[in-house]
């Protein structure tokens, strides 16, 4: 492969194709198309520069590939990108779904030029934040990603938009600021902020640890969402239009996962360990209560907002049982919960833009005007329930399979949380899908369009193929993790072995 600077170039193409949209004057219809083409163009571009990014990707290895490393500040902060297995699948998960997303978009009528723009700055600052080996330079993309998804939920949004983007970004502001504090000592304990370079060797002493692991999980918890902290995202869901609904679903709650993998765990080894007792328990409130809730939504937004941070639940209890398999499934339920949330977020959005409603009572009986649509519903309804032969099965089995080799009563409690998404989900779908058509306004209801099904179709391929064959995704960071768990046990046997020399 060349020497080009692939990872700038994939986070500067979306910048550049904002600023060509900028540059559009009028809001004729030809201008708007414009804005359009020149929005899906530049996602479409960027997907396939992922995807030779991928293609010169060494699995093998767990090094960082792909670096570039620029000193500013007089070495305070660099300029430094990087992948291994872990970061690489998110950023091709991130460009995968934008040109999706856009499409997803094209009826938005309000503000078209900053819609497009705010989306494609959106992309560059979070593919950013999964190739930043700078701890500076992954704070300035991890809360950049924050202002244009404000906008997204508070310009485009429903009613309550502004309350509900307000909320989103005190949240997780709030949260980050404590991860700046932390970021500001380890720069001055370890006299960088390179991240490649603290991985080596972090020597942070025991008690530094459990404080900065804590200022870590803040900023984590609350981008994951965790419980309690998870109160933002039903309202940021329900306000959001279709296409931020699916980002933030897709690919914003992934980041608090991405942030324990690469920092939490290989940098606060100790402190991980000692605290995974309290995320195993947190994990399991998550899964539990807010499963219940969402037995209780009447908002189809609302009940697959929940059901969200309850499928979050079990990627913090693989990561935290600290195994490779544990980890392999909290990864591959991330992956999968990009492709299967992102596109019951689409499916609510193909019946709101025919009806203006997301309630569910609103509705009942479409499997006879829409039964394309009905089994694209069907089908991701299954993939967020878990079952066999979709990916949304994958991670789950991994991810509990771990936990009863660590605890089999943390096991236990979160298999009711397979049995709690499939009430909910089901109900949701018997509700909306089966029974007799009655309501007058769902008599004239049309099918999916041809757009519709192109968004659909990638979706629905991923998502079976994945489920069948999970090998591609598993090997990717397979030398990642290993070397990862690795890391953790070494360290945390270690700290044992000292601690028993002491007492002898």
């Amino acid at each position: 492969m060349p020497e080009l600077p692939f990872l700038s170039l994939i986070i500067l193409v979306p910048l550049v194709g904002a600023l060509f949209v900028l540059t559009i004057r009028g809001s004729d219809e030809i201008a708007l198309r414009n804005m359009r083409q020149i929005a899906l163009s530049t996602t479409i571009f960027t997907f396939v520069l992922s995807l030779v990014l991928w293609t010169g990707f060494d699995f093998e290895t767990s090094a960082f590939q792909f670096e570039e490393k620029h000193s500013w500040l007089g070495g305070m902060m660099s300029y430094h990108l990087g992948v291994d297995g872990i970061s690489m699948l998110f950023i091709i998960l991130t460009t995968f779904l934008m040109p999706i997303t856009i499409i997803a978009s094209w009826g938005v009528k309000s503000r078209v030029k900053e819609y497009m723009i705010a989306f494609l700055v959106l992309e560059a600052l979070m593919i950013g934040v999964f190739a930043a080996l700078d701890l500076v330079l992954f704070y300035l993309f991890f809360e950049g990603g924050l202002i244009p998804m404000f906008l997204i939920i508070g310009v485009w949004g429903g009613k309550n938009r502004v309350y509900a983007s307000f909320k989103f970004f005190l949240y997780t502001l709030a949260g980050s600021v404590l991860m700046l504090l932390a970021i500001m000592y380890m720069y001055w304990n370890a006299g960088t902020a390179d991240i490649a370079e603290i991985l080596k060797n972090p020597g942070f002493s025991a008690q530094a640890q459990t404080w900065l692991w804590l200022a870590f999980f803040a900023s984590f918890a609350v981008k994951m969402p965790m419980w309690p902290v998870h109160t933002w995202l039903p309202d940021a869901h329900v306000e959001a239009p279709t296409g931020g609904s699916v980002i933030l679903a897709a690919i914003l709650l992934k980041m608090g996962g991405y942030g324990f993998l690469r920092f939490s765990l290989p940098m606060f080894p100790l402190a991980s360990d000692y605290f995974a007792p309290f995320v195993f328990t947190l994990s399991i409130i998550a899964i539990i209560y807010t499963s219940l809730v969402a037995l209780r939504q009447d908002d189809m937004k609302k009940l697959i907002a929940y059901s969200s941070v309850a499928h979050m639940g079990f990627v913090t209890m693989g990561i935290f049982t600290m195994t490779r398999q544990g980890i392999d499934g909290a990864l591959f339920q991330m992956i999968s919960h990009g492709l299967v949330s992102g596109a019951l977020f689409l499916s609510v959005g193909v019946i709101y833009d025919r009806m203006h409603t997301r309630e569910i009572a609103a509705y009942g009986g479409l499997v006879n005007r829409m039964p394309a649509y009905a089994f694209i519903f069907m089908l991701f309804t299954m993939a967020n329930v878990g079952l066999p032969g979709t990916s949304g099965f994958v991670g789950e089995f991994l991810t509990l399979m771990a936990a009863f080799q660590v605890n089999s009563w943390v096991a236990f409690f979160a298999t009711t949380g397979v049995v709690l998404s499939a009430a909910y989900a089901l109900w949701l779908y018997r509700r909306v899908v089966f029974g007799v058509l009655q309501k007058d306004s769902l008599k004239a209801i049309t099918d999916m369009s041809r757009r519709e099904a192109l968004i659909f179709a990638p979706l629905v391929i991923l998502t079976v193929f994945f489920g069948f064959y999970p090998t591609p995704i598993l090997d990717v960071f397979s030398a990642s993790v290993e070397n990862l768990t690795n890391q953790l046990s070494a360290a945390i046997d270690g700290a044992a072995a000292i601690k028993a020399a002491a007492i002898n």
